[in-house]
């Protein structure tokens, strides 16, 4: 999946841990509309080699992952912009393993990265197994699948326009 011009939105995490799910659910959203053809769907369980696999070639990458902040806020949402090869890391973690800082480093090491990455990572209040998000939770998916299509139309626009 080496297509210089595709982009990738990638929902990290497990919809069988209750709030992990959010990723999930964000892109079972964004299934449902239109988006331009280079915007290629993925979900992965955070796996910083199947990261790698999904986002290696793509123009822009979008992943939208759970977090856990110590104190939290529920449903609190986090941007983050990969600079210079380095991703600026908020006040939480993955509720992986292995995060996403490390997939990070390692793409950026074997030359691997997306030529623009962007995170959403969302603040959760269950990682219990189960279905369903908590409520605050839920309440963030409509505003992120608005923030990640912005992030496709932008970057479909800048391809369009070209270099300048």
């Amino acid at each position: 999946m080496q297509r210089r011009g595709r982009i990738a939105v990638i929902g990290v995490g497990n919809e069988f841990r209750r709030d992990d799910g959010v990723g999930w659910a964000v892109l079972d959203r964004l299934r449902e509309r239109p988006l331009p053809p280079e915007a290629h769907l993925a979900t992965c369980d955070g796996d910083p080699g199947r990261l790698i696999g999904l986002w290696e070639g793509a123009r822009l990458a979008v992943v939208v992952d759970a977090a856990h902040a110590h104190p939290g806020t529920p449903g609190r949402v986090h941007r983050l912009e990969l600079d210079a090869g380095l991703l600026d890391r908020p006040p939480t973690t993955s509720s992986h393993g292995l995060g996403l800082g490390e997939a990070v480093e390692l793409a950026r090491v074997l030359g691997l990265l997306p030529e623009h990455l962007v995170v959403y990572a969302v603040e959760g209040a269950d990682s219990s197994l189960g279905t369903g998000l908590s409520p605050a939770v839920a309440d963030a998916v409509a505003p992120l699948v608005e923030a990640v299509e912005g992030e496709i139309a932008r970057s479909a626009a800048a391809a369009t326009r070209g270099p300048s």
